[in-house]
């Protein structure tokens, strides 16, 4: 197997050399950054049997024999070609050449030959080894990392504070998604300690919070809080009723629970109730639902603690049909300690509520408050309250944007064992938008 060296300044100029001396299906094995530019290791596709052994035959309707690697071509070809699209994507923009450079056809095509039929073509792939196509897909996801790792060191160079501050972004616990579109517009004239201020500006002005005026207890209404099991939906009714009394005194508030399905729930906030002289109603359906905030039509303030449930169980589908014929407005709870992920599936099973705001609890638990917020900001969720302990009713505050975005921001120990390191901050980019990606915040 030839396997030849190309070093250019760009990685589109070495792009370029291979598709000129190799020709368009050309096969990258290595790439690397050297002083002054980029070295790739690449090799003609006539030399494909070294990788591909003949051994791998199949046979043809006709009886006669099929090389895999002719087969497998256009699926190469369309694996290279998404990796070279990932180092033209990722050139740094004083590199990236004039507008017919960007539109260079890639490495390979994966439309068939001129005059090949689609009928053809799907005859190839039907007897496409399954042994074969697993070593053409390994082949890509090793050059698509590679590819990403280079992206990541040439961003680094060309665009330094940038890179730090993605850095940063994603050991927070920052999602790849939204810490590109937070970078996207990230003017180039910045120090480290300016970017990072921008960015903060950036995302407190992305953030949706209720102030004091617009204070739920003083407003007044009906509010059903929801969310899965353990977030503290009980206490902070609890903190909310204890808030209104208070302000309003206990003929102004009346308690409503839909839990009755655990044990010892609805004495729960039976307890609260007595304490703070509120009365508490057991609705067990819709039907009592609407019987019961019929009668308590002109109470001020009306809180409803309903069950908790895990997001894929259906009976949230029951919950939403329950509130959905009514007067009552929900707030999501969502725990400051769940992984961003899990967060969004939560947010995504209770939309159909129509939320008017969610309440962030456990603030105090959480090491970070990056995955938290992040959801918040993608989905567009407005907050009204900050939970940060047990204490009924000083635990519960209106939202602070600066603190909160503070703790979101603040970097990871160099001792920490989730800090990113290397070329990783690249490779977990490459895999949250699918190897589409510039450390600029552009997709390819």
């Amino acid at each position: 197997m030839n396997v030849r060296k190309f070093i250019a300044a760009t990685a589109r100029d070495a792009l370029r050399k291979v598709r000129e001396t190799l020709g368009p299906d050309a096969i990258i094995l290595s790439n690397r950054g050297i002083p002054g530019g980029v070295e790739i290791m690449a090799v003609a596709a006539s030399d494909m049997e070294m990788i591909v052994p003949p051994s791998r035959e199949s046979r043809r309707p006709d009886g006669g024999i099929a090389d895999a690697t002719s087969v497998t071509a256009r699926e190469r070809g369309s694996a290279d070609g998404r990796a070279a699209a990932l180092v033209t994507a990722t050139a740094p923009r004083g590199q990236a050449g004039n507008r017919s450079d960007a539109a260079a056809p890639p490495l390979a095509s994966s439309s068939p030959p001129p005059g090949e039929s689609d009928g053809s073509s799907a005859a190839g792939a039907a007897v496409v080894p399954a042994a074969v196509m697993d070593e053409i897909r390994s082949l890509r996801r090793i050059v698509e990392q590679q590819l990403a790792g280079f992206a990541w060191g040439e961003g680094a160079r060309s665009e330094p504070v940038k890179t730090e501050i993605l850095r940063q972004m994603l050991d927070a616990g920052f999602s790849p998604r939204f810490a590109r579109e937070l970078l996207a517009e990230l003017p180039r004239d910045l120090d480290a300690a300016q970017a990072l201020a921008w960015v903060r500006g950036r995302a407190e002005r992305g953030m949706l919070t209720i102030d004091g005026e617009r204070d739920i207890v003083d407003q007044g209404g009906i509010y059903a809080l929801v969310g899965p099991t353990g977030v503290g939906k009980t206490t902070t009714a609890a903190k909310l009723a204890a808030r209104c009394v208070l302000r309003h005194g206990a003929r102004k508030l009346a308690l409503v629970t839909t839990d009755g399905y655990r044990i010892g729930a609805h004495e729960q906030l039976r307890i609260y109730g007595r304490i703070l002289g509120v009365p508490v109603h057991l609705a067990r359906d819709a039907k009592d639902l609407r019987a019961t905030l019929h009668d308590l039509r002109h109470t001020h303030m009306v809180l409803i603690d309903t069950m908790g449930m895990s997001q894929r169980d259906r009976m949230v589908g029951e919950q939403v049909a329950m509130f959905r014929d009514s007067d009552v407005r929900s707030l999501l709870l969502l725990a400051a300690t769940g992984r961003g992920d899990t967060l969004d599936d939560v947010v995504r099973a209770y939309s159909g509520l129509g939320l008017a705001g969610c309440v962030l609890t456990k603030v105090d638990e959480a090491a970070s408050l990056a995955s938290s917020l992040d959801v918040l900001i993608r989905h567009e969720l407005r907050l009204y309250y900050v939970s940060n302990g047990q204490r009924v009713p000083e635990d519960l505050h209106l939202p602070n944007r600066p603190y909160l975005l503070h703790r979101a921001f603040k970097n990871l120990p160099e001792t920490s064992p989730h800090r990113f390191a290397g070329v990783e901050p690249g490779l977990m980019m490459a895999a949250g938008s699918e190897g589409m990606l510039s450390v600029g915040g552009q997709r390819g």
